[in-house]
């Protein structure tokens, strides 16, 4: 195990996780002691217009994975329309390696749900939803907890702290879809349909919720707010870097020391991370790993120094994501690993669109081949002439991002493809597996 250096440990940044250690952080007692609803009173003096050129001038970015300027979002919507605005916030975190907002809604609920009242306020919502991801009970019990005890204490409901305003908060459980995730199928899901993403033009900005302008922002996100409030613009401009401002929560598992949870100014390198999470576990030497979730384009060992912010990791070839960081061993095989992700994209594709539906499907089945030793070379060109035709082609991001770690994967390990077409190494899967497969 490696202890970091002092100038590693700076980078360390907890805001979003200041509180997660305190006792009983996820009560309101605890939260009021540690700042808690105190940006809430500053904001609700505030014209509602001033606090989102606030979210503006800081520069928050969405913590979703899409990066899209928070305070641009909130800007979008319509005002004095006669019509009703909604803030929803996207809790269904279910991608493979993401576990950054499930433990924000556990050990600080109430940070989740200011963050909504002040955002609510600010795009002039009297409804707000939180979508939660439906297998995460403790989570939602805790978030439900959260919303009755704000209610109790006056912070939800009508005439907040004596404002003149009104919020009513709903937490929702999904059925657990992970196409839920994407904006518009969670609208839908949440309007009791299934959840399939929509035809985009119309935005949510104009027709979400009930046709209505609604607001769609991460945990991640709405949690950001109140800090940004009581610490200003230029204090959340003061960590990361120029156009990725603010600390993010990194969730670093696999194969390393101290997996978790670490909260750094973003820019911070993968090679910092992992000297926090004091280093690989002993045997093991990096090969690849994922920047930004399994819906991002693997990164090599050659990556330890990019600036894991949006730009550098752009510049990488990859995309930052969830910041859901997977960290694979030289004992671990990027072929098999891609066919494991692979086989939740395909499970988790809604079918609404041709690309995604039957593309990943196919793929699996190339995929099995291989493993079980019975793959050819044109294999990888069907994968990659598949990829081209799900790319850019599907409906929402779940095809594109079902991709990215094929394409990525032949990219830098393409000889890992030939050792199990050509004999050199061992079939991982059984010919049972090959049923349907050809």
């Amino acid at each position: 195990m490696t202890t970091p250096r002092p100038e590693t440990v700076a980078k360390l940044t907890p805001v979003l996780t200041k509180r997660w250690l305190s006792p009983d952080a996820w009560r309101i007692g605890t939260y009021e002691q540690l700042d808690g609803y105190a940006a809430l009173r500053k904001a609700l003096k505030a014209h509602p217009d001033d606090l989102i050129q606030l979210i503006k001038d800081s520069g928050l970015r969405g913590r979703g994975g899409a990066g899209f300027p928070t305070g641009l979002k909130w800007g979008f919507i319509p005002q004095g329309d006669g019509k009703p605005h909604y803030l929803v916030v996207n809790a269904d975190e279910g991608e493979p390696g993401t576990c950054k907002d499930l433990p924000l809604m556990t050990h600080d609920p109430h940070a989740l749900v200011e963050g909504v009242i002040i955002a609510s306020y600010a795009i002039r919502a009297s409804r707000a939803y939180i979508y939660i991801r439906g297998e995460a009970v403790h989570a939602a019990r805790r978030l439900r907890n959260a919303v009755q005890e704000a209610y109790d204490k006056g912070y939800l409901g009508r005439n907040i702290l004596r404002s003149g305003y009104d919020l009513e908060l709903v937490v929702h459980s999904g059925a657990g879809a992970y196409i839920c995730g994407e904006e518009t199928a969670l609208l839908d899901s949440l309007e009791g349909f299934r959840g399939q993403p929509r035809l985009r033009p119309p935005f949510p900005a104009t027709h979400g919720l009930y046709a209505s302008p609604t607001v769609v922002n991460n945990v991640g996100t709405i949690a950001s707010v109140p800090p940004i409030v009581l610490g200003g613009a230029d204090w959340w401009k003061s960590m990361g870097t120029e156009k990725s401002s603010g600390p993010m929560i990194y969730s670093l598992s696999g194969r390393i020391v101290n997996p978790g949870q670490y909260e750094c100014s973003m820019g911070v390198t993968l090679r910092e991370l992992l000297e926090l999470a004091g280093g690989m576990q002993p045997g093991h030497h990096l090969r690849f790993w994922t920047p930004g979730g399994s819906s991002t384009p693997l990164l090599a060992a050659e990556h330890l120094d990019v600036p894991l912010d949006f730009e550098g990791v752009a510049a990488a070839g990859s995309i930052l994501g969830t910041t859901a960081t997977q960290i694979f061993s030289d004992q671990d095989c990027p072929v098999y690993a891609t066919y494991r992700w692979l086989e939740f994209y395909h499970h988790e594709s809604c079918g609404k669109c041709t690309p995604c539906r039957e593309g990943n499907y196919w793929m699996v089945r190339v995929y099995r081949r291989i493993l079980a030793g019975q793959g050819t070379h044109e294999d990888l060109d069907t994968l990659l002439d598949t990829c081209d035709n799900i790319l850019g082609r599907s409906f929402c991001g779940l095809g594109d991002g079902a991709t990215s770690s094929v394409t990525s994967s032949l990219k830098y390990f393409k000889q890992d493809y030939l050792d199990y077409i050509e004999g050199r190494t061992a079939p991982k899967l059984s010919e049972k597996t090959l049923v349907g497969a050809h």
